[in-house]
């Protein structure tokens, strides 16, 4: 006998790895595959649930804005608390008007309607200057900004 002669090779459809390995790597894309379902379905449960939260509050708002009544228009108050946030932190920007048709945010980060007390988190990267510009039903405009600081 020599020792030179390796042992037989089998063929390789009957290597045991080849299927154990194949079934396991079938296996992983089915569990990745349920993660990933689940996470988008619950993905879209929340932004469903947020558009219905925004849509209550705009309801709520108009609905408020019919009972104060009053012809003037107004800016009752536009500030950002606190006024000056660390990078990364974020901050209120709240605005309160009064008989606006319109409500636009300059720049826009967040949906704007009127309000007479409406608030919302901001997280700027620097030192930004929002602009909050109503109009009437008669195409009046008023103006006002607030600053708020990045350090």
């Amino acid at each position: 006998m020599s020792s030179d002669s390796a042992p037989p090779q089998k063929p390789l459809l009957k290597n045991p790895y080849l299927y154990t390995s194949s079934l396991a790597f079938v296996i992983l894309l089915y569990v990745g595959w349920i993660f990933f379902s689940r996470w988008e379905q619950n993905r879209e449960f929340r932004r469903k649930a947020q558009q219905e939260r925004t849509e209550r509050q705009r309801e709520s708002d108009r609905a408020a804005l019919q009972q104060f009544g009053g012809s003037e228009l107004a800016i009752q108050y536009f500030y950002s608390s606190p006024g000056i946030i660390r990078r990364g932190e974020s901050a209120q920007l709240c605005y309160s008007v009064a008989n606006a048709k319109t409500v636009t945010l300059d720049p826009p980060v967040a949906a704007v309607w009127p309000s007479y007390t409406r608030c919302f988190d901001v997280s700027p990267s620097k030192t930004t200057t929002y602009k909050l510009t109503i109009a009437g039903a008669s195409g009046q405009t008023l103006s006002s900004t607030a600053t708020l600081k990045v350090e």
